[in-house]
């Protein structure tokens, strides 16, 4: 079983970038999609990005599309977010899953989800 542990939040004014990691234990990480999500207070979990096991194939909503890339390093046992051009609407906590059934984006798709990490955008 892969159990993630999400890292890289912060404080960015808008227009920065940050990039997340997410740290994944297992032995089986690299037969796993994985995806990121993230969470504003009061709102559901929504989804950012997915990457396929082989890191062929890649997944973005279109709100992040043209901003933010997945990537993983499956030697590292790691996915990455690279989030540029933020905005204040990007402020949420971030949250690395691994995927559980072989498509779509929705939460329930994923799960083992880490702890999260917080991304705030000041305007």
């Amino acid at each position: 079983q892969v159990q993630p542990v999400e890292s890289g939040g912060g404080l960015v004014q808008t227009g920065g970038s940050l990039t997340l990691s997410c740290a994944a234990s297992g032995q089986t990480f690299d037969s796993y999609g994985m995806g990121w999500f993230r969470q504003a207070p009061g709102k559901e979990r929504e989804f950012v990005a997915a990457i396929n096991w082989s890191g062929g194939r890649t997944y973005y909503a279109d709100s992040v599309k043209g901003r933010f890339t997945i990537s993983r390093d499956n030697a590292k046992n790691a996915v990455y977010l690279q989030m540029n051009s933020l905005k204040p609407e990007d402020t949420a906590v971030y949250y690395c899953g691994t995927r559980r059934v072989a498509h779509g984006t929705a939460a329930s798709s994923f799960g083992s989800w880490g702890q999260g990490t917080q991304v705030t955008v000041s305007s």
